[in-house]
């Protein structure tokens, strides 16, 4: 018989479902993936069905065994973590209540509108560290209570998706520290908050908030219904992460080190995340962002999030890839992606300025404008196509400043992953953005390694999470990319025109946001 020696963590996003092996030392061993299906309905609902995406976990987990033989033997624990925010109801047993509401749902936007005019709004601010939103649970619970009862009166227990993966595979109703702290309670205690449930006016439904539990310190066993169809055995203990947002940025180095440490996943969308003492937190005052508790005793994490990162050079992108097309000429988007560097080379920096706000949802850092879109501001005739991807691309780091400078100093070290991370020339223009050296991760599967990290300590094979980190994270991050002083002073330059020209963009974009409404679609 195998001496138990992986840890699985699961990671459960909107689309797809992750199953990843991982060696005592954090190795990463074998991946299985599984598709995820969610629906978008006609009135800004977004749902998936709770027995759909539990079936989907368990399929990724018997996937892993193809991949990896001998897995349920060798296993010495699994945790999971998932996408955050949303609403996952369940009533007796295991019964769902309805399909969740993802963080994706926008039916919640009046309620949330109602909820920040009221007199209790900056005192949950304060307590949470998080600005209200559409896509999180007490927003939604609020909007269902006073539009839906019904859904909440069927309830027994209102969980995140994580959590109701965990109770498949345990039984246990709970969740963790991160999003009970976020969404109802105090991040400095990691305890729910009386005032903060009675500013979302649900006090009423108090008894629908689960236990909290810490997954670095308490496990449960897998349960033999649950062993049955993942092909693990009954009794392997698991943990329950964190929230998704705070296990990849574990496990791409978001903790540890000298000086102060940042980390930003600069994919479709941009998430920026400090780790700071939680009596060091900086709370601003337009109450937007989040505080997300990390699995580290008195650490947390400062997050703001940009609705677009890299959507915005795919976008610059697309419009070379529709001029060649009309010439007859077939272009492929890797083909484009390759020669982003070529044209940051042949442009100069600072001369053109541009607004990150693709997103048709708007933005939400460090500023919340449903409203907000993008445009360049400066261009002249001579400016050129290389002159726009490079606008583009400083935008990006312009909007990483503003999310920094919304949270504190700006940080010394900048811990870089996603598509960003592979262009050296987007390194450079989001390093000198921020005057931060910049390193980037070898970690393929962030999020599972940060939540099997937690299992890690939880077991015992290491004795706290700084141990794990200097074991799993530490040798995984490069050299780091010192910032060129004069792409610096060109920023410090570039970054108040930015921000003027953010300031002053509202009633543009209101303006326009009237004229959309106004106006009559094509073809009716």
């Amino acid at each position: 018989m195998s001496n138990p020696d992986v840890i699985i963590g699961i990671d459960a996003g909107t689309s797809v479902i992750k199953a990843v092996a991982f060696d005592l030392t954090g190795q990463q061993l074998a991946v299985s993936a599984i598709p995820n299906r969610y629906q978008t309905r006609g009135d800004g609902g977004v749902t998936q069905p709770l027995m759909q995406t539990w079936e989907d976990c368990a399929a990724a987990l018997r996937g892993l065994q193809e991949r990896l033989p001998n897995l349920a033997a060798r296993t010495a624990a699994l945790s999971v973590t998932a996408q955050g925010d949303g609403t996952w109801l369940v009533g007796r047993d295991t019964t769902p209540v309805g399909d969740a509401w993802l963080w994706l749902d926008a039916r919640a936007a009046p309620t949330v509108t109602r909820l920040a005019a009221g007199p209790l709004n900056r005192a949950r601010f304060e307590a949470t560290g998080t600005g209200l939103n559409t896509c999180q649970q007490g927003s939604q619970m609020a909007h269902m209570d006073r539009h839906l009862p019904e859904l909440l009166d069927g309830a027994e227990v209102a969980l995140h998706c994580k959590d109701w993966l965990y109770l498949n595979l345990t039984g246990v109703r709970a969740t963790d520290p991160s999003e009970a702290s976020f969404t109802f309670g105090n991040f400095r205690d990691r305890a729910y908050d009386p005032t903060v449930i009675e500013a979302l006016g649900l006090s009423h439904r108090r008894a629908l908030l689960p236990e909290i539990l810490d997954g670095t310190q308490i496990t449960h066993p897998l349960t033999p219904e649950a062993a049955a169809v993942t092909g693990l055995r009954a009794g392997t203990p698991v943990s329950l992460g964190f929230v998704d947002m705070v296990m990849t940025a574990l496990g791409a180095g978001v903790y540890g080190g000298a000086g102060d440490v940042a980390c930003s996943t600069v994919g479709s969308t941009g998430v920026h995340m400090r780790a700071v003492p939680a009596q060091g937190v900086h709370l601003n005052a337009e109450g937007t962002g989040y505080v997300i508790c990390l699995p580290v005793p008195g650490v947390v994490t400062q997050v703001q999030t940009n609705m677009a990162a890299t959507l915005n050079v795919d976008w610059v992108l697309s419009l070379a890839a529709d001029a060649l097309r009309d010439f007859g000429q077939a272009v492929t988007h890797r083909d484009l992606v390759a020669r982003v560097d070529q044209w940051l080379a042949a442009s100069r920096p600072g001369l053109t300025g541009y607004l990150p706000y693709i997103s048709e949802a708007g933005e939400r850092g460090p500023f919340v404008n449903a409203d907000a879109r993008a445009g360049f501001f400066g261009l002249s005739m001579t400016t050129r196509y290389a002159d726009l991807v490079r606008a583009v691309t400083e935008g990006l780091g312009m909007a990483m400043r503003d999310c920094y400078a919304a949270m504190g100093p700006l940080p010394q070290e900048l811990r870089l992953t996603g598509g960003a991370a592979r262009s050296r020339g987007l390194r450079g223009i989001l390093g000198a953005a921020i005057h931060a050296r910049v390193r980037t991760s070898a970690r393929e599967e962030a999020g599972a390694a940060g939540a099997a990290m937690m299992a890690a300590v939880a077991i015992g094979a290491y004795p706290d999470m700084n141990a794990c980190i200097a074991a799993w994270v530490t040798p995984l991050l490069s050299a780091p990319e010192d910032p060129d002083p004069q792409l610096v002073a060109t920023y410090d330059r570039l970054f108040p025109a930015f921000q003027a020209a953010r300031h002053a963009s509202p009633p543009v974009w209101e303006a326009l946001a009237r004229a959309r409404a106004d106006m009559t679609p094509i073809g009716d």
